[in-house]
């Protein structure tokens, strides 16, 4: 192969990884933390600390 070849075939690589990391996995990541946050303060409110206010 030629080195323009492999270099084309790098930016595809690039440009594809670029996309799912943008376009799925930061997302998904971000909805997984903020869940994850909220269920530990729900569970937390339900057995230790109780509802707020109370």
């Amino acid at each position: 192969m030629s080195l323009t070849t492999l270099h084309k075939q790098q930016k595809k690589y690039e440009r594809n990884t670029f996309i799912f990391l943008t376009i799925f996995l930061a997302p998904i990541l971000s909805v997984c933390i903020v869940a994850g946050f909220g269920f530990a303060i729900w569970i937390s409110q339900m057995f230790i600390f109780g509802p707020p206010g109370s």
